[in-house]
């Protein structure tokens, strides 16, 4: 029996008309057999959930440099709770959430040690310029396991445009790009609130009348305007007029009490110098890149796969990598 037809049946049957179906997908980058149990959306969810790059993002700063907490976000659990909402909303639209979580659970295989930080250091310093939506693409087609995951074609839109001003062209991957944002707000609220940076008093009162007051009903209400909003087919997945207000509001306050000069980023400078400084040592000495890296500068360029190596690292990583070639080692007798 070909458990994988039978669930394309099923996608037919019970999907809307414009969902994305895994049986039309317009392919991969290379051609390959076809799995005889999972669809095409789904072998690609289980390709990144099993890759090196997905592991790293438990590593990898959301808002806080290397917080000492237990409780504050990762890139890996953002990404789990973008996944988390973007399925709730495609469910119930009857798309295809199967292709809603290849997208989320990739979208952010790019990002860089440190957050935006790291990301920022790296596009100063690499002329063609660094954008984390573009490295997780190229992550999944190049860099993971040594020649790319071979995605579809819609998982790799989805993912590229995540972020920026180009709309994914399917529904499900502007679903991941409008939860993205539901969930980094609300959940950074979260963070800066556990971390003493702000108090839910100094929230926009405008916006929590909008969207409630706690975490919770924040997320819920977005989620169910985003369901409500889109419950007729629409071509393009938006939120209503007066959320969306909302909720820019809440990402402005956000850009201002917590993204820029707050004591959540009193580290960012830091974790820039030390980006910058492994960037340019391995400029001078190439030989201390891993031997697979150094093979792709052949044809890459050699600032290309620096910029591969460094934005693979973890925050840990990153800092050992520093430590070893910029601080003096004690002495062992």
């Amino acid at each position: 029996m070909n458990i994988r037809l039978r669930a394309e049946e099923v996608e037919r049957q019970s999907l809307a008309p414009h969902a994305s179906f895994s049986s039309a997908t317009r392919g991969r980058l290379r051609p390959e057999e076809e799995c005889v149990v999972r669809t095409a959306f789904q072998r690609d969810r289980d390709r990144i959930i099993h890759s090196k790059s997905f592991r790293r993002l438990k590593h990898k700063t959301q808002v806080f440099v290397i917080p000492e907490g237990d409780h504050y976000r990762t890139r890996l659990t953002h990404t789990l709770e973008v996944a988390q909402i973007a399925r709730t909303v495609a469910r119930a639209l009857r798309l295809n959430e199967d292709l809603t979580e290849a997208i989320a659970m990739g979208h952010d295989l790019g990002h860089t040690p440190f957050g935006h930080a790291g990301e920022e250091a790296l596009n100063e310093v690499f002329a063609p310029g660094f954008k984390h939506n573009e490295q997780s693409l190229r992550v999944v087609d190049v860099l993971e396991g040594g020649g790319g995951l071979n995605l579809t074609w819609e998982v790799r839109d989805g993912i590229l445009n995540h972020t920026g001003p180009v709309r994914p062209a399917t529904l499900e991957g502007q679903i991941v790009k409008i939860a993205d944002r539901v969930a980094y707000i609300n959940h950074d609220i979260d963070d800066a609130i556990r971390g003493g940076i702000l108090a839910t008093e100094q929230l926009p009162g405008e916006s929590l009348e909008v969207l409630g007051i706690k975490h919770r009903d924040r997320i819920n209400n977005m989620v169910l305007d985003l369901i409500n909003t889109n419950w007729n087919g629409s071509d393009v997945i938006n939120m209503s007029p007066s959320v969306q207000a909302a909720t820019d509001s809440l990402r402005e306050f956000l850009f201002q009490h917590v993204y820029i000069g707050s004591d959540a980023k009193r580290e960012e400078a830091k974790a820039r110098h030390v980006v910058q400084c492994l960037f340019y040592y391995f400029q001078d000495f190439q030989a201390l890149l891993p031997d697979e890296y150094l093979k792709r500068a052949i044809s890459c360029g050699i600032k290309r796969v620096i910029c591969d190596y460094i934005a693979g690292m973890t925050d840990r990583f990153a800092i050992r990598m520093y430590q070893r070639y910029f601080l003096p080692a004690p002495w062992v007798e």
